[in-house]
């Protein structure tokens, strides 16, 4: 009993404190109704008969599966904009991963109207594109004996180091008719690769096929760190031996395409897959400008991307630009602020999961509407 009194007393005198502090006056409780609250809705998948249902059911549920939703009808609203100019950035093995043909697909249809990507990714892709294939790693042999054997390990997908010959082979087929009077860069570079293979692999589909085919120019700022700035080193070592000009190579012309192809467009959005340089030269768009406008007295345009869709499961705190978010931007004048118009969608998921569920369900939207393939918007962009 005394242990019980003792514990009333103590909650009597906890009750009379809270009282005479304020702490236990009643709250106002709102109606969430009259609030006008958004109410979820649990997904059932008993009325979903497509991605696009699915996709559109997730955005009324929670977490990760919010944001997918919701990132779906950012992308959507940017392929329905005939004054947004789409540009893709590209990092991580995505073409290694076997995303390359929805890439593919966005160019085709439109929605893509400029890439930037590592260049790694575009050579795997080229390996796809000549018709050759990548190849499941069994966890049982070792990274010694793969290595003996010729097969570069990504996670869990091999690359036969005959591929890259291979791509070498085209690479080599590119260079040796390449005019050492015509400065090189990526994204030329890459529109001659693309015009290679659509000559010479019709039958197969890639990204800078189809970046070609649509005028769509592709850059790769770090162009030296991959497979196909490597083969240009050799090319040019090769040239050297054997008495002949090697091929110079500007990355400032990539700088300056890029930014005055975005300069001539009424209005900017950024699919984002990952980080790293692809992001960031990209989205330095907007400083170059006002740089330009504010230290050289320039009189262009402040120019600032509009629409974002970002995939990327690296979190915020680690303090890289992967994880950073796009309001982080905001500050370095690189995005439209939501309250002026802008308009995004971040979702922390692996790409290779929500690339093709955005796209898929993008596309059955599109095709509902008898816009497949965008193309007044593509001839736009082309401007």
């Amino acid at each position: 009993m005394k242990n019980g009194n003792h514990g009333n007393a103590r909650h009597g005198k906890a009750h009379e404190h809270a009282v005479n502090s304020g702490e236990g006056r009643d709250r106002h409780l709102h109606n969430p109704i009259e609030d006008r609250l958004t109410p979820l809705e649990p997904l059932d998948l008993g009325k979903v008969k497509s991605i696009d249902d699915l996709v559109r059911a997730m955005a009324k549920t929670a977490f990760t599966g919010r944001q997918l939703g919701e990132a779906a009808d950012v992308l959507e609203a940017m392929a329905r904009d005939e004054d947004c100019f789409v540009v893709m950035t590209l990092s991580g093995a995505m073409t290694v991963a076997k995303q390359g043909l929805v890439i593919t697909d966005l160019i085709d249809r439109g929605i893509v109207n400029a890439v930037v990507s590592t260049g790694a990714l575009m050579a795997h892709g080229l390996v796809e594109a000549t018709g050759r294939a990548h190849f499941r790693y069994n966890p049982e042999v070792s990274d010694e004996e793969l290595y003996e054997q010729g097969y570069n390990r990504v996670y869990d997908t091999l690359e036969p180091e005959q591929n890259l010959d291979d791509v070498e082979e085209v690479m080599s087929a590119i260079l040796e008719g390449w005019d050492h009077n015509e400065v090189m860069c990526s994204y030329k570079l890459n529109h001659a690769i693309g015009e290679y293979l659509a000559k010479n692999a019709r039958d197969q589909r890639g990204i800078l096929k189809s970046a070609f085919e649509q005028g769509v120019p592709v850059f790769v700022p770090a162009f030296t760190d991959s497979e196909l700035g490597l083969d240009t080193a050799l090319n040019n070592r090769l040239r050297e031996s054997t008495g002949r000009h090697k091929i110079r190579f500007d990355p400032f012309l990539d700088l300056e395409h890029f930014a005055a192809t975005l300069l001539r467009q009424k209005k900017l959005g950024i699919i984002t897959i990952g980080g790293g340089v692809p992001r960031n030269w990209s989205q330095q768009f907007g400083p170059f400008c006002e740089l330009r406008h504010r230290r050289l007295g320039e009189n262009i345009p402040l120019k600032r991307y509009h629409y974002g869709l970002r995939i990327c499961p690296e979190p915020v705190y680690w303090g890289g630009l992967s994880g950073s978010p796009y309001s982080e931007a905001i500050s370095w004048g690189k995005f439209v602020p939501s309250a002026e118009g802008g308009m995004f969608g971040e979702v922390f998921v692996d790409a290779t999961i929500g690339l093709p569920l955005i796209a898929a369900a993008v596309f059955e939207r599109l095709d509902k509407k008898g816009n497949r393939a965008s193309k007044g918007k593509l001839a736009a962009a082309r401007k």
